[in-house]
């Protein structure tokens, strides 16, 4: 590879699913994840997975920390410490935690293999997927200019602003502006919040001193008014202006975006991929190599270790090879399931929603008529939340009456007992 992003890092110092995750809880017997008790209240979510206690390892970790199980009906979220990992992928790291490694040469097989499974020309592996949207920021500041590496998140004389439709500018558990402004970058808001005409876009391009464009795709952005990708690819392009991806819970989708054109996209290892915490990012050579080189300077503590880079390869090479319209079929029969366990209760609508953003699976909505059903949205997820095992739902639209129970990473009988519960809390 004559420009490797390996060689980008060194050139300048010699200068100076859950897929199958519910068939292995089944046969493992295990609870999926597990939420602590915290201080004053509040309430830290962890999750674990029994099998990767080792034989020499006896330790209960709920029990030795005082921690709660949790059965998450929620989904892929970093407040239950992503997905349970898949046992392909844990043997992998763990054998990878014997070994050193030269991780410049790691983060090129990385590469390799995110570039075989997103069509894009390389990639690399990040801390998590909202360091990657900074180190991508970061990238179109600097180039592969060391010294404008060294010099963020100072940006004198150079392109610093970052367009984002402000129906974009999501919070994910910190604003994504945040993230933008970590790198150094002054995030540039378009349109309202409902409405960013193209011709907003258009205008802020030709202001000038604009590194990039960020667009997110994720279900937390406005859902009408705003450009799309494409677009926004052809207006950005249009001004010589590269686009970044926030696709954190799109790896399903890590093609589609490339193919839209996008020139980084970043997605996250340990959502519906099930690996070790980190980013993946995927894109343009030139790009991949400034977002590396980026170690060297703001990058530097949030670089990504051994266990997310060899995670993340073993998660991409086990997605490579997955049966997606079986896997698929599957989280519709524990879709089915639900629906079917919960018929019949006054005052609960019940319906199947696909993914707002095409992944291939849907979820299962449960819609409350608080003068039938005895309870609201919100004080339903309150009640669920309530006791060991906690259940954690989906319920971002509690206040508008409904919360989704998400069924990828219960195992049948985990279906069995949410559904009891939810019986239980509306007939009392």
């Amino acid at each position: 590879m004559s420009h490797c992003i390996a060689s980008a890092c060194c050139r300048e110092q010699s200068g100076t699913h859950q897929h199958h995750c519910s068939q292995s809880q089944q046969t493992s017997g295990a609870t999926a994840p597990c939420p602590v008790a915290g201080n004053a209240g509040a309430t830290v979510l962890v999750s674990i997975h029994s099998p990767l206690l080792t034989e020499t390892s006896s330790m209960d970790i709920h029990a030795t920390y005082d921690l709660r199980h949790v059965i998450n009906a929620c989904g892929k979220m970093t407040k239950l410490a992503g997905a349970i990992v898949l046992p392909e992928i844990a043997d992998t790291v763990r054998e990878s935690l014997d070994h050193f490694f030269e991780l410049d040469a790691l983060q090129e097989a990385a590469g390799q293999v995110i570039a075989r499974a997103s069509g894009a020309e390389t990639g690399c592996v990040t801390a998590c997927t909202s360091s990657g949207i900074t180190l991508s920021v970061a990238a179109t500041l600097t180039g592969n200019d060391l010294a404008r590496v060294w010099q963020l998140p100072d940006t004198d004389g150079m392109k610093h602003k970052v367009l984002i439709q402000k129906g974009h500018c999501v919070n994910y558990g910190a604003p994504i502006t945040q993230s933008i402004r970590l790198a150094g970058a002054t995030p540039v808001e378009m349109g309202t919040i409902n409405n960013c005409p193209a011709d907003v876009i258009r205008h802020e391009l030709a202001a000038g001193d604009v590194a990039a464009v960020v667009a997110v795709e994720s279900h937390h952005t406005a859902r009408h008014g705003w450009v799309p990708l494409a677009e926004v690819v052809e207006l950005a392009h249009g001004a010589g202006v590269p686009v970044i991806v926030d696709g954190a819970a799109q790896d399903h989708r890590m093609k589609q975006l490339i193919d839209a054109g996008a020139d980084l996209i970043v997605t996250s290892a340990h959502k519906y991929l099930c690996s070790t915490t980190g980013g993946v990012v995927a894109g343009r050579r030139d790009l991949i190599e400034a977002v590396y080189l980026q170690n060297r300077g703001i990058g530097r503590g949030m670089k990504a270790g051994k266990e997310a880079i060899v995670g993340a390869m073993a998660a991409l090479e086990f997605r490579m090879n997955e049966d997606i319209p079986a896997w698929t079929a599957e989280q519709d029969r524990k879709v089915g399931l639900i629906l079917d366990q919960l018929a019949g209760i006054p005052g609960l609508g019940l319906s199947i929603d696909p993914d707002p953003n095409g992944c291939p699976f849907s979820r299962a909505r449960l819609d409350l008529d608080p003068a039938a059903a005895g309870h609201s949205a919100q004080s339903l997820t309150d009640a669920l939340a309530d006791g060991d095992p906690t259940i954690v739902t989906r319920a971002h639209h509690a206040e508008e009456g409904y919360i989704y129970l998400d069924a990828i990473e219960m195992t049948d009988d985990q279906i069995s007992f949410v559904c009891r519960r939810v019986r239980e809390i509306l007939s009392s």
